[in-house]
């Protein structure tokens, strides 16, 4: 059997684990997430701790992706994920309008973008973004269109990158 699958997921306090014939529930503090049952995976909950097992030897793999994904359901219904963004380039700026967010970069008009169920945006600086939610996934898809405004230029790194991101810079052309 696979190792990931192996080894339990331990559930927090606070942390509800439900599981349908179709469905995979996790509730917790900073929400519900809904995960489709995988075929051939079988769930048990001993001593507050979630024990995956496959069916049979063709399931393996199924029953190491999803104790991966049901592992970061269990973090982000208790702790929450977030993903930062930096704003490098002069004039741009970051600002929230109501749950919206407001961005100046460059163009001939503020690029507005509105947040989906279940996503937080908020900007402690003007050249900062926090992106953050119980979705894993969703987190890091909502980072990734915010950044597709305006990717990281290789002469001079203007754009919005993730934090901590580094920049591989090209030498301009000589004459």
């Amino acid at each position: 059997m696979s190792r990931v699958a192996k080894k339990p997921i331990a559930l927090p306090k606070g942390v509800e684990f439900k599981t349908t014939d179709d469905q995979i529930t996790v509730k917790g503090p900073k929400g519900s997430l809904n995960f489709a049952r995988p075929a051939g995976v079988d769930f048990k909950v001993e001593d507050g701790a979630v024990q995956l097992s496959a069916a049979d030897a063709a399931n393996v793999p199924m029953a190491g992706t999803a104790r991966a994904i049901l592992a970061n359901m269990v973090h982000g219904v208790s702790e929450g994920f977030t993903r930062k963004l930096e704003l490098v380039g002069v004039g741009y700026r970051a600002a929230m309008q109501g749950k919206d967010l407001n961005l100046s970069l460059g163009f001939s008009h503020p690029t507005v973008y509105v947040a989906p169920e279940g996503i937080t945006l908020s900007t402690p600086t003007q050249t900062e973004i926090l992106v953050s939610g119980a979705d894993k996934q969703l987190v890091g898809e909502v980072a990734a269109k915010i950044r597709a405004y305006r990717k990281p230029e290789p002469y001079k790194g203007k754009g919005i990158r993730y934090a901590g991101e580094k920049i591989i810079m090209k030498e301009a052309k000589k004459a």
